[in-house]
């Protein structure tokens, strides 16, 4: 089904047709040809764990989560494969999919992990760290674990926005071209224009124009979207590629990160997966 399209509605943005291929026809790959391991519903998975003593957050003021990754034989691990320039990528998502932060913990010589989050707002967040470990049974399997934490107060659900193909952030309209079949891997092209000019100065971002991440809404089910080629040159788009795997039907909040004249914008978008 067509990126943004309701499955009882029809859309009067023309989509192009993109070439499918079932999950199960081929493994699953990161950008750096790992395994992908889990959805990020999970605290262990195959051995691995993401430990934290941290079950609350302070509200409405900037905290340091501190955890490990501890491998089959119990001990916090310390050594990581880089993708996409780092050794660990962390997120933040409150239940109703706001408050979205994607960071870049640092790591003490013990492997204790500190990941600097932002003020958050009331309610339940999942957290999730996605790394590939270079040695051991889990070494070229990337792996996506997360425990959930609460913040406390009085926590108010925003309705999640209708599906849709464009978004705006900061002046840049975002659209996406693509057709997306839970269980299948799909091409998708995302566009980025200013006052209807196409975009050609994206600026490097973790090894590519831009990073895609996508939640799930209900379970909060994670995936990454990986980029089908990395950078080449001083700047890029207007055109980005994707590598879209998302596993369930229903609605997924994409998140869209680039970064022009040194500032990063996140753009976020309803999809609707049949």
């Amino acid at each position: 089904m067509p990126v943004g399209a309701m499955p009882s509605t029809s859309t009067s943005t023309s989509m192009s047709a993109s070439a499918s291929v079932p999950a199960s026809a081929m493994p699953s790959m990161d950008g750096m040809g790992a395994m992908t391991s889990g959805d990020g519903l999970s605290a262990t998975r195959n051995g691995y764990t993401l430990s934290s003593a941290t079950t609350r957050l302070p509200a409405a003021k900037a905290f340091g989560y501190r955890f490990t990754i501890v491998g089959p034989d119990r001990r916090p691990i310390t050594g990581f494969a880089v993708d996409q320039t780092k050794r660990l990528h962390f997120y933040a998502i409150r239940s109703d999919l706001t408050g979205f932060q994607h960071v870049h913990p640092t790591m003490a010589a013990d492997g204790t992990w500190t990941a600097p989050l932002a003020a958050l707002s009331a309610g339940t967040w999942r957290l999730v760290a996605t790394f590939t470990p270079d040695s051991g049974s889990g070494k070229d399997t990337d792996f996506v674990l997360s425990r959930t934490v609460t913040v406390p107060g009085k926590a108010v659900d925003t309705a999640l926005p209708a599906a849709s193909t464009r978004t705006t952030v900061d002046g840049y309209t975002v659209t996406l071209t693509g057709d997306l079949t839970a269980g299948m891997v799909h091409p998708l092209t995302v566009t980025v224009a200013r006052g209807g000019t196409p975009v050609t100065d994206l600026q490097p971002y973790l090894d590519s124009y831009a990073h895609l991440t996508a939640f799930h809404q209900g379970d909060g089910a994670f995936a990454h979207l990986h980029p089908t080629a990395t950078v080449t040159a001083g700047h890029g788009g207007p055109t980005l590629s994707f590598h879209a795997e998302l596993t369930r039907p229903g609605d997924w909040r994409l998140f869209l990160q680039f970064q022009t004249a040194g500032t990063l914008h996140t753009a976020a978008v309803t999809v609707h997966v049949s």
